[in-house]
């Protein structure tokens, strides 16, 4: 939920909205205790992925983020090849990096630095950044620097095109909407999927019936029918939504945006201390042939 000094946007109020079709097939047994004998050896990997020592420090929001949950309707699997789209925190990459760092490949995805708002100086750390990911991973992990990659969107080497089993972009469609990039970065994620992968994605969600002026990337919120039709019209289909990640609590009418919600709290308001963190859409999305 990282805000940046710029407030690109697209027109995607002018977009057709189709209807989303809801999954609810993982709310079955949501907040229980789950039997772990029953499990098959993906679900079990998840389970110990999530469980793992180096996420002690991450393990608070997971009662807000639904690691177990959204993986699970992304159907990501430990042997798949999953690009992280704008890595920032290491929250989800320590997360994947133990769950397919042993037996597939995790890839760091960073902007591509020729588009969207960056001078030198913030093409320079993008490129140091994506250089340095499998590194800092293997640091999370412990697992071999090997077994990760990172590049940024305009550098991927030629052999790594339609070799994705899955993208995910978490919390992060907002800002390449506000730099008026998005349809670029979609393309190009596009041609590094396999015929048959898929992007998953988790976004602040707005209201409805929220103005454009809120809606733009510029507050972190998007509208989920705005999503859903830009990634229409950049060659995918909507496989399923889910309201794992779903909060009613959150307003989402912020004068500051999203970063006045948990963890970030910008604006310090004591009505929003526990109301958790922002309403969010989880879609998943297949690579239209």
């Amino acid at each position: 939920m990282r805000k940046l000094p710029f407030a690109l946007g697209t027109a995607l109020a002018l977009l057709a909205a189709p209807a989303v079709a809801q999954d609810h097939s993982q709310h079955a047994g949501h907040g229980k205790a789950m039997d772990h004998s029953a499990h098959s050896p993906a679900e079990h990997a998840l389970h110990m992925a999530v469980a793992n020592a180096n996420r002690d420090g991450d393990r608070a929001r997971d009662a807000h983020r639904h690691p177990v949950e959204t993986l699970t309707f992304f159907q990501v699997a430990p042997d798949m090849k999953v690009g992280e789209y704008a890595p920032g925190g290491g929250w989800y990459s320590r997360l994947l990096g133990n769950y397919v760092g042993e037996k597939g490949k995790l890839v760091g995805l960073f902007f591509d630095v020729t588009k969207g708002p960056f001078g030198p100086e913030a093409q320079e750390r993008t490129r140091a950044a994506a250089a340095k990911f499998p590194a800092d991973v293997e640091g999370f992990t412990g697992l071999p620097a090997e077994h990760f990659a990172g590049y940024t969107l305009d550098a991927v080497p030629e052999g790594e095109k339609g070799s994705f089993d899955r993208i995910l972009i978490v919390r992060m469609m907002h800002n390449m909407t506000r730099w008026n990039m998005v349809d670029s970065e979609i393309k190009a994620m596009r041609e590094l999927l396999k015929d048959d992968g898929m992007i998953g994605i988790v976004q602040h969600r707005a209201r409805a019936d929220a103005p454009y002026s809120y809606s733009d990337g510029s507050k972190g919120y998007l509208r989920q029918a705005d999503v859903v039709a830009r990634m229409e019209l950049n060659g995918f289909e909507l496989v399923g939504a889910s309201e794992v990640n779903a909060n009613p609590m959150d307003s989402a009418d912020h004068a500051e945006g999203v970063w006045e919600m948990p963890p970030i709290l910008r604006t310090k308001r004591e009505d929003l201390k526990d109301k958790g963190e922002s309403d969010r859409m989880t879609l998943l999305f297949r690579k239209r042939p």
